[in-house]
């Protein structure tokens, strides 16, 4: 049955209009999960990364200088989500972020900003997925400036199809047809520079490296000592960390295969269940993933010309519901890959330690709430940083999934903006609760709504 499920599923590609070159890595990341592949890397066949340079330590730039290093680098954003998580079925670049700005407009404005700080190109590439395309395109309508080069703004990411958990079969939804299918995962973004020729056509350009991050991480700005530190020190790729807490147990850590000296990247998903303790030991494996990464383009196509335009990176596994928002819909499997696992494959890749100011992801409504509060500012060139009083430390917040965890019922709870929370160290909020305009939220906070729904009065002030 499962040789005939991979023809289905192939077919299926075909029929769509998939490149061949991603029906080859999908049927080759079938037959890895049939096969059994796990990726389980064991601690003891690890050693902790050390002497890592800092972005700290970095020299600064002048002018000339940092022109000149940016000359040569292109900026990609993955912009394929859908922020289905948050029960939305747009893109999530396209949510409000802060001062009336949505995502993809303060990367456009950055984007901007820097060319005109150090008069140079620097092309900023979208690789969007067939849902966020249109959307997204319709909304950088009103940036003809953003043009460079003649490159196109955006490139597509593939799409594979969802798999019956049960058979391995292309699963079938007629009640929607279009949640059939589902991105490979970031890790998708180095094939599809080159299936799409965009990988090429920076290279006849004269672009040689890309900075390549999440739209929803604000924090990852391009910041030209590091361009200047992938170049000077020729390193193939540059994976930005930050150095761990309690909060990052979960998260991928990067550390040295004994084996071959090479850096990985271990999410928990690739650790053995005898190892779960070593693993959440951040004081061991300090050096955490923040999914910004810098890469050379003629390392990146010698690799992939070297495998026929398929990048093997290590499988993930996600089971999930065909329909996202119905858990009772059909079971499925997704097969995925991160883009960070790909600092296994260049020799000589390296990492560089950057400060929490550039590690601000939003992947829940929690993290949006801090975003858009008065903890952060839009600064110098369109910068999202926190406010100079919560640099060191930002206020934790946690809200009930249960009212919170959607947009809709997000926003309809906070009317009239969100909360001060410039002198909150911790906001955790418990049931229905809706607030006013104007609430200040001072040190640790714990809201409760006992009894049904509540409600916060405008102006009020919340101290711990």
């Amino acid at each position: 049955m499962s040789a005939e499920a991979l023809r289905a599923a192939e077919a299926k590609m075909r029929a769509d209009g998939q490149h061949e070159e991603a029906i080859r890595a999908f049927a080759r990341a079938y037959e890895r999960l049939e096969a059994g592949e796990s990726g389980v890397i064991a601690s003891e066949e690890l050693e902790p990364a050390t002497a890592v340079r800092s972005l700290d330590e970095l020299p600064a730039l002048d002018r000339e200088a940092a022109a000149r290093s940016l000359r040569r680098v292109a900026v990609v954003k993955l912009n394929g989500g859908l922020a289905t998580t948050m029960g939305l079925r747009g893109p999530k670049s396209l949510i409000e972020v802060r001062d009336g700005m949505s995502f993809l407009q303060i990367i456009v404005s950055q984007t901007l900003a820097l060319r005109e700080r150090y008069g140079i190109g620097l092309p900023l590439l979208l690789m969007d997925s067939e849902a966020t395309e249109a959307p997204t395109l319709a909304a950088l309508d009103g940036y003809g400036a953003l043009d460079a080069d003649g490159l196109a703004p955006d490139f597509l990411q593939s799409m594979i199809p969802k798999l019956d958990a049960e058979t391995l079969a292309p699963v079938e939804w007629p009640a929607d047809p279009a949640l059939e299918w589902c991105p490979p995962g970031h890790g998708d973004v180095y094939g599809a520079l080159r299936r799409s020729g965009m990988l090429a056509a920076l290279l006849e350009r004269g672009y040689e490296y890309a900075m390549i991050s999440n739209a929803d991480n604000l924090g990852s700005a391009v910041d030209p000592r590091i361009a200047e530190f992938l170049i000077s020190s020729g390193a193939p790729f540059v994976m930005e960390v930050v150095q761990g807490t309690e909060a990052d147990r979960k998260g991928g850590h990067v550390a040295r295969r004994r084996a071959d000296g090479r850096l990985v990247l271990r999410e928990s998903a690739q650790t053995p269940p005898e190892d779960a303790d070593s693993f959440r030991d951040y004081r061991r494996w300090r050096y955490y993933n923040t999914n910004s990464l810098w890469v050379s383009l003629r390392a990146l196509s010698e690799l992939l010309d070297a495998s026929a335009g398929v990048l093997e990176l290590p499988l993930i596994v996600n089971r999930k519901t065909v329909d996202p928002r119905d858990s009772s819909s059909t079971p499925v499997v997704q097969l995925e890959s991160a883009m960070g696992a790909a600092i296994s494959s260049f020799e000589g890749a390296t990492i560089l330690l950057v400060p929490r100011t550039r590690f601000a992801p939003v992947k829940t409504t929690d993290d949006l709430l801090v975003l858009r509060s008065d903890a952060y500012r839009v600064g110098e060139g369109f910068a999202v940083e926190p406010v100079p009083s919560r640099v060191g430390e930002l206020p934790y917040v946690e809200l009930d999934p249960a009212y919170y965890k959607l947009m809709d019922a997000f926003e309809a709870r906070f009317p009239g903006g969100p909360p001060s929370l410039v002198g909150a160290s911790r906001f955790v909020v418990h049931g229905d609760v809706t607030f006013g305009a104007g609430v200040v939220v001072r040190g640790a906070v714990t809201v409760s709504a006992q009894d049904g729904a509540m409600r916060v009065q405008a102006g009020s002030v919340l101290e711990g």
